[in-house]
């Protein structure tokens, strides 16, 4: 039986790197009847063994862990250099130097080591596809496999690699595209019907649902659930800052950008998007590296005008509610929307 069969209310929590996704935002949602997700991005293979074991401390039911695949691809090191010198003084205005643009494989090797000694229900992917071997020792663990996919052909090359599920990321959806190359513009209910006429997997639709009839729309469009990320980053339980809150509770448009990391992801538009993103280089992680002092300066001062905040393009529908209303009400709000879909087609012809 496989996990998404068990679940009570088709929701998903996705995996948002960075300080949002929380070992108490995991739990929350799983046990709500939903299906919790910790992020494995952005932390050493020892705080995921610590945020795996506080997840089963706080619920027996099924939850999953994210983890970002290495980039594979060449970085131009002279945009990189240029990229550096154009934040040099912005740097500088607050006592800080940039980091160094260095690569690196966000401790993948270690991680896939502790999931496979250790396993969990669910592992999902991102950044890419896994390869044959993961996929299988994983799935020789009992730990069901997801890939995330942005465009459609992807879906058929993880089906054949023999994954589990499918996690369709439309453009509308906040934080970094899951896919490679990043630079896809699919919307989500296109690539859902694209991905479905192709794909036999259950697939998991992401991107800008919030409430309950976007939710249902996802749902009549062959989706078996929905990965829902917005919707809970102003809950109590999730480990969002202040201003991440105060964003996603504006009515600030947003927009995808590469200015914070060197890799598309969809934010709060604010004056370091839009100053610097025609300028920002394709380069992962060595961007992240070299934008954090600068982001961490702006946090300490509390100016929001320089710190990303992850959104999708709905974020003004999230609500601060504890993350089992929010499951609960979305849930029912889907099902109040198919009934009044049902009820309306009744008299189409």
């Amino acid at each position: 039986m496989s996990t998404l069969s068990t679940l009570r209310h088709p929701i998903i929590a996705a995996p948002m790197a960075g300080g949002p996704s929380t070992p108490a935002l995991a739990a929350a949602v799983s046990a709500a009847g939903g299906l919790g997700f910790l992020a494995a991005g952005m932390i050493d293979a020892d705080r995921l063994a610590a945020d795996v074991a506080e997840v089963r401390a706080r619920t027996d039911r099924p939850f999953g862990v994210n983890i970002f695949l290495p980039d594979p691809g060449d970085v131009d090191e002279a945009a990189i250099r240029a990229y550096a010198e154009r934040l040099t003084p912005q740097a500088a205005q607050r006592g800080v130097s940039l980091g160094e643009p260095v690569g690196g494989d966000d401790a993948y090797p270690e991680k896939l080591a502790a999931l496979l000694a250790d396993p969990v229900p669910v592992v999902s992917f991102v950044f890419g596809l896994p390869d044959r071997a993961a996929v299988a020792a994983l799935r020789e663990r009992g730990t069901e496999v997801w890939a995330t996919v942005t465009r459609p052909e992807a879906a058929t090359a993880a089906a054949d690699l023999g994954v589990d599920a499918v996690v369709v990321q439309g453009t509308e959806a906040g934080g970094h595209r899951g896919g490679l190359p990043d630079d896809d513009d699919y919307a989500l209910l296109p690539l859902l019907r694209l991905t479905a006429a192709r794909c036999d997997l259950p697939l998991v639709a992401a991107g800008g649902v919030v409430d309950g009839p976007a939710l249902a729309a996802v749902l009549a469009a062959g989706a078996t659930a929905a990965q829902l990320g917005t919707a809970f980053l102003r809950c109590p339980e999730a480990g969002s800052s202040p201003m991440h809150r105060e964003a996603v509770a504006s009515t600030a448009p947003t927009a995808l950008t590469r200015s914070f990391t060197g890799k598309r992801a969809r934010g709060v538009t604010n004056d370091f998007l839009r100053q610097h993103d025609a300028a920002a280089p394709a380069g992962y992680p060595q961007v992240l590296h070299l934008t954090r002092p600068l982001l961490a300066a702006a946090r300490r001062d509390g100016d929001a005008s320089v710190v990303n905040a992850w959104a999708g393009q709905a974020h003004t529908l999230a609500r601060d509610l504890p993350a089992a209303e929010v499951v609960a009400d979305v849930s029912a709000g889907a099902r109040a929307a198919l009934a009044a879909l049902t009820e309306r087609s009744t008299r189409w012809g």
